[in-house]
């Protein structure tokens, strides 16, 4: 703490007495300074102990003095020392009623107390509560660096953080949702001050903005140096941050800022291990694929997903959607894969997950938004998205993906799904009499195959295609072992002479499966 005029009182050596003011001695100090003028505000900045002797004042003088006094505290002087025993040998009264009249504290400095002892005591005190906070911002510096080396994520970083400023500390993504907060029940607090953070987002970092209400005093700190924020950080506190306080909160900025630019290093590798993953998929090599995807994107393949491929006007917009679903995918825990494509972004995300909700609800956003006179805004996008499929059928969801995109581009929307373009059916096409001859020749030789008792491999090509080509879901739904299921799919390769990675391959096979089912009723 700074000093105040009650511990200047307490100082033993200096020996002075309260004449006035008696209730205002909690008053912080910034400076002791000695000045003779008659008006000497022109050259205060307020919160100064001022030393006078009278020697240029109209002393006994009771207006004169009130408009002194007055003036002294309109400027926000922290009190007055009148050095007795020099110019006169008590406080005059003038000035004494004109002090308590305007409540300012008046300390009366014996003969042998010399001014100088007075500025030497105040500096000596700002001297030792600056070391105090440096020391304190230093010690909050080593424990925000150790909690951000831990590896744990920024939960213990913001509890070590709320525990210096005493105060409450929360970490926004650059959606504005709350990442993380502590205690845990600022996390409410926090995410009231969503707007307020949305705002900061679109100021160029590093930015900081002071918000609050009744609650609180909040001030909100954006994360990253580059074109756009990549987060923020907001500090609660019931009052303005002091030395060490404000110590702790650049550190734990610089911290997370340093913290962001890692992950954004790392998910520039990711996302290269993305792009060859992507390629493999749409060459029709899903094993490749799922061999080179390992635990980054192996779960996203083991189960139906969508494949989206957007356009904008300008980078800002990608910059908008992919961090929104990218902040969705994290809070979920999903994987998400997403690869730039020239003027475009193409993503991988699980069907029904809360990224594909997440690029849904922002082209919503986007329609529902009034034109902006003279074209689309630079954040607008145009999204094209596929049905659900699997590794498979990678490259059948791009087209679909790419057609429902052309749609989009040419309604004006921002978003269109294939199942819009595909609302009806070709299932009653596939009754036509030359469609049942090309199916038929297609798998008479498996049909052949197991009418002679060697396995079952239609139904298992119909349980793999159906599962898009998914060896455990498809191995369960038969009740076989998916080795057993590898072997079934090898022997067809070998049948029809024809290969599965070859995706018109299995789109043949599968409308000659339902032009057979189509076909069989009649026939009953």
């Amino acid at each position: 703490m700074p000093p105040t005029l009650a511990s200047l009182v307490q100082h033993s050596a200096l020996k002075l007495t309260v004449r006035a003011g008696a209730d205002r001695l909690d008053t912080p100090v910034r400076w002791a300074h000695a000045s003779e003028l008659a008006d000497p505000v022109p050259y205060m900045d307020g919160g100064e102990l001022l030393l006078v002797t009278a020697t240029n004042l109209d002393a006994e003088n009771a207006e004169s003095m009130r408009r002194y006094v007055r003036r002294l505290a309109g400027a926000g002087v922290a009190g007055v020392g009148f050095a007795v025993g020099v110019n006169y040998e008590d406080i005059p009264a003038a000035l004494l009623d004109a002090a308590e009249e305007a409540g300012l504290p008046l300390l009366e400095v014996p003969r042998r107390t010399p001014f100088l002892a007075i500025s030497k005591a105040v500096s000596a005190a700002i001297a030792a509560d600056q070391y105090r906070a440096v020391t304190a911002g230093f010690e909050a510096q080593r424990e925000l660096t150790k909690a951000a080396l831990a590896g744990d994520g920024p939960a213990d970083l913001l509890a070590r953080l709320a525990a210096h400023i005493d105060g409450w500390a929360a970490l926004y993504d650059t959606s504005g949702a709350v990442l993380a907060a502590a205690p845990d029940w600022a996390a409410r607090r926090a995410a009231r001050l969503t707007p307020d953070v949305e705002r900061l987002r679109d100021r160029p970092a590093p930015a900081s903005v002071v918000v609050g209400d009744s609650e609180d005093r909040v001030e909100l700190q954006s994360l990253g140096t580059g074109r756009r924020a990549r987060g923020a950080l907001a500090v609660g506190t019931g009052a303005a941050l002091g030395t060490a306080e404000r110590y702790a909160v650049h550190s734990a900025v610089a911290l997370l800022t340093l913290t962001t630019a890692r992950s954004r290093s790392l998910q520039g590798a990711e996302q290269r291990l993305g792009a060859a993953v992507l390629r493999m998929l749409l060459a029709g090599q899903p094993d490749h694929a799922r061999a080179v995807a390992g635990d980054l994107y192996g779960g996203l393949l083991d189960a139906p997903f969508r494949l989206l491929i957007a356009e904008a006007a300008a980078p800002a917009g990608f910059d908008l959607l992919t961090e929104t679903m990218e902040a969705a995918a994290a809070r979920s825990g999903e994987a998400l894969l997403m690869v730039p494509e020239g003027e475009r972004v193409v993503v991988l995300a699980a069907d029904g997950g809360t990224a594909v909700a997440a690029c849904a609800s922002y082209a919503e956003a986007q329609d529902d938004r009034a034109p902006r006179e003279g074209g689309a805004e630079d954040s607008d996008v145009v999204v094209g998205l596929s049905a659900p499929c699997g590794p498979i059928a990678v490259s059948a969801a791009y087209k679909q993906a790419e057609q429902a995109l052309s749609v989009a581009r040419r309604r004006g929307r921002a978003l269109v799904e294939h199942e819009e373009l595909a609302a009806g059916s070709v299932l009653p096409l596939l009754a036509d009499d030359a469609v049942r001859a090309f199916a038929d020749g297609m798998l008479r030789a498996l049909y052949e195959h197991d009418a002679k008792g060697r396995g079952d491999l239609v139904a298992s090509l119909r349980a793999w295609l159906s599962r898009h080509g998914q060896w455990d879901a498809a191995a369960a739904d038969l009740g076989v072992h998916r080795h057993t299921l590898r072997y079934r799919m090898r022997r067809v390769e070998e049948i029809l002479g024809r290969s599965l990675d070859d995706p018109d391959v299995r789109m043949e096979l599968w409308l000659a499966l339902k032009a057979t089912e189509a076909a069989a009723p009649a026939e009953n």
